[in-house]
């Protein structure tokens, strides 16, 4: 699938300004559209819109189809009437950073506080509104919403660690938990339901203004989710449906005991005795909400690397076999042809590249990746913008990576130079050079994250593989977007027909 020629910027919605600790689906996020379309963007990329789990990763989300309920705008809940009209901010708050430990609990309190307004005065149009969603979503939210009340209930231990009926599902035992929890139950169903009011609205309004949005599907999902405890018989889970062996990757360049991620895994054959009809839910569910999807980890559906549970790290596991073209042929059948982009990165072997052309999907290209070859095979570097297919997205780097000022001052004096005579550059204004070389490239898609825009250090890094604290709490302000990012995006995008 060709996209057309086109540029964008790579920012998830907590990262925007906004006086309630994180960035939200609300008014701010209406004047970044504003920004983008201002700025000659066509694309507004977002990380996963799922909740937040270990480490504040919105890629171990605990549902697969539910929104994060703290990207709910509290203002657009006060205009409702279900607020009061003055919210006082936590002094913990930072218009720089996320501090999760006090935004967390006060967003909580303060969306408890809308539900018991909601449900006690709240207009028939609207208990309406929100009766016709339930309905609509039942098919994964009635699971979700009871499977947040009861961990909610248990303290967030494990699901496998719940008394076994629950754990098993027993009819008699869900029944029961739906009655005794049934309030809390309803607290996270009218979340949902505004989580999903604000986020079309938004959608709507990108699109009003020539934005399209690229959402992200990652391959695993968490083992403390609600489609884990739902469908267990999916997953290499034991008869305790606790996992025997976690999803992960192995030792590279970059870590030297591998990535372990901790996901449960597929267990493949199961989705193909079903047609794959989990994933071809899954991704109708995720286009509603976006317009275009990076699925991560692409690799991973050629082979995959399994980690047994009991092992700390990456270093001891084996490639298995993924469903290949299967999974995809079974999407496209039920879905048609999709604008979905192939997260090709990582040890890549033919196999991979032959499937992503198989399938026409678009893939990945990172400049950051670019210029550490040595000696002949320098120029044979994938990532150069020299070897690249129009049917590519480049990145200057992605929000795994760090910033582009950050990464210049960590690589070699002889990759500084590598990138200074590939470029025509003295390095000054690394971050412009790199937009501008992804711009100029034959990629059909560009995409540029905000902290490149702004020239901002290491410091303004959006997470680092393999490390579980300390991540996902950049933001921005204002004041830092001057009127001149906007005019060189702009003017980049008149040259190089973006």
């Amino acid at each position: 699938m060709r996209f057309p020629r086109a540029s964008g910027i790579l920012l998830h919605p907590t990262s925007l300004p906004g006086p309630h600790g994180s960035g939200d689906l609300g008014i701010e996020a209406r004047h970044f559209v504003d920004w983008l379309a201002a700025s000659g963007q066509s694309l507004w990329q977002i990380l996963p819109l799922g909740g937040i789990g270990p480490g504040n990763s919105p890629y171990m989300s605990s549902s697969a189809f539910a929104g994060n309920v703290l990207l709910i705008d509290l203002a657009e809940l006060q205009a409702q009437g279900w607020l009061p009209a003055t919210l006082t901010p936590d002094p913990a708050f930072s218009g720089t950073a996320i501090h999760f430990s006090a935004v967390v609990p006060w967003r909580m309190a303060r969306l408890q506080e809308a539900a018991t307004c909601f449900f006690l005065s709240a207009s028939s149009q609207a208990r309406q509104n929100y009766a016709n969603f339930c309905a609509a979503q039942a098919g994964w939210l009635d699971d979700y919403a009871l499977f947040m009340a009861l961990a909610d209930h248990y303290g967030w231990q494990d699901w496998c660690d719940w008394p076994a009926p629950l754990a098993r599902r027993e009819p008699a035992a869900l029944n029961e938990a739906r009655q005794q929890h049934a309030e809390r139950i309803n607290f996270w169903k009218f979340c949902q339901c505004a989580f999903f009011r604000q986020w079309h609205s938004l959608k709507t309004y990108a699109h009003s203004k020539g934005i399209q949005i690229i959402g992200d599907a990652p391959i695993f999902i968490a083992y403390q989710s609600a489609e884990v405890w739902a469908r267990p018989d999916l997953f290499e889970l034991d008869t305790d449906g606790k996992p025997q062996v976690v999803a992960g990757v192995p030792p590279d360049a970059f870590t030297a005991e591998g990535q372990r991620w901790g996901n449960p895994l597929y267990r493949w054959s199961a989705h193909a005795a079903e047609h794959y009809a989990w994933w071809i839910t899954r991704i109708r569910r995720t286009f509603e909400l976006v317009d275009i999807v990076r699925i991560d980890h692409f690799r991973g559906f050629v082979d995959y690397w399994e980690i047994p549970a009991s092992e700390p790290n990456a270093i001891k596991g084996r490639w298995l076999a993924g469903p290949g073209a299967a999974l995809f042929e079974a999407i496209s059948a039920a879905l048609g042809p999709l604008p979905i982009i192939a997260e090709d990165l990582g040890i890549l072997t033919p196999a991979v590249d032959a499937l992503r052309q198989q399938l026409g999907l678009p893939g990945m290209r990172i400049l950051h990746f670019a210029f550490g070859s040595q000696g002949e095979e320098r120029s044979a570097n994938a990532y150069l913008p020299h070897n690249y297919s129009p049917d590519t997205v480049v990145y200057t780097g992605t929000h795994d990576n760090d910033t582009t000022r950050g990464w210049w001052a960590e690589i070699s004096e002889a990759e500084r130079q590598h990138v200074r005579d590939y470029l025509a550059i003295d390095g000054a204004d690394i971050h412009w050079s790199l937009i501008r070389a992804a711009c100029a490239s034959v990629a059909d898609t560009a995409i540029h994250p905000l902290q490149d825009v702004l020239g901002l250090g290491t410091e303004a890094r959006m997470n680092f593989p393999g490390k579980a604290e300390g991540y996902w709490q950049w933001r921005f302000e204002w004041a830092q977007l001057q009127p001149r990012h906007g005019e060189l995006l702009a003017s980049l995008c008149r040259l190089y027909r973006r």
